[in-house]
């Protein structure tokens, strides 16, 4: 792995690890971090009253190439819906009532979690 490579993937780690912390100071329980399947990876998956939330997160060291939140497509978002079923009939986690995608995107020390995104 070339150092850029290795550099990305710590950059996409610190932000997942920002995302899960704005869970949990929220109450969420944190229930799986990039869970994969078939269909594809789930960034950080959380459970709070009965809401079930998978999030995808998006980490910019800045918006120089513009927002994170711009590089959430139809087919990425496709693959989390098929990735959220996945989990939830392997996992069968309790108490979930109602299933939720939001998007995180994080740039530098700023997070925005968009609750319900689709």
């Amino acid at each position: 792995m070339s150092r850029r490579q290795h550099d990305h993937l710590a950059l996409g780690r610190w932000g997942e690890d920002r995302v899960c912390q704005w869970y949990r100071d929220a109450g969420y329980e944190i229930l799986a971090r990039n869970w994969r399947c078939g269909d594809g990876e789930l960034d950080v998956v959380v459970l709070r009253g009965g809401v079930l939330a998978a999030c995808e997160v998006k980490t910019r060291s800045s918006n120089r190439f513009g927002s994170p939140l711009e590089a959430i497509n139809a087919r990425r978002w496709s693959r989390l819906r098929a990735a959220t079923g996945a989990f939830v009939r392997t996992e069968r986690p309790a108490g979930v009532q109602r299933i939720r995608l939001d998007l995180a995107a994080v740039i530098g020390k700023e997070i925005t979690v968009i609750e319900g995104a689709l």
